[in-house]
């Protein structure tokens, strides 16, 4: 079992930044792959990012692909996702996700534990 805490949203012009955070309970956060997901308003959930826990290998949505980083810290039990360039399509709140397999995945359905999220909003 593992618990997820986002942190770092919030109100930003188009072309500015945030980083996001997600910080992980559990002792074996390293070994689980991890992933970014925005739900805007009236939409489905959809993937935005994601980074393995063994090998580190990362994978992004194109529609961010260039503008966004995945990271982690094992060490902190944490993870990032710095948002650069961002636009107003942006907006949503972003959620992160774990899963206990080494597999990167896009599907939300493959990840069994969930944070509560943050909102990103980005004015024109």
């Amino acid at each position: 079992q593992v618990q997820l805490v986002e942190s770092g949203g919030g109100l930003v012009q188009a072309g500015g930044s945030l980083r996001l955070s997600c910080a992980a309970s559990g002792r074996t956060f390293g070994t689980y792959t991890m992933g970014w997901f925005r739900q805007a308003p009236g939409k489905e959930r959809e993937f935005v990012a994601a980074v393995s826990g063994w090998t580190g290998s990362t994978y992004y949505a194109d529609s961010v692909k260039g503008r966004f980083t995945i990271s982690r810290d094992n060490a902190k039990n944490t993870m990032y996702v710095q948002m650069n360039s961002l636009k107003p399509e942006d907006t949503a709140v972003y959620y992160c996700a774990a899963k206990n397999d080494p597999y990167i995945s896009r599907r939300r359905t493959e990840f069994p534990y969930w944070g509560q999220g943050t909102q990103v909003t980005v004015s024109s």
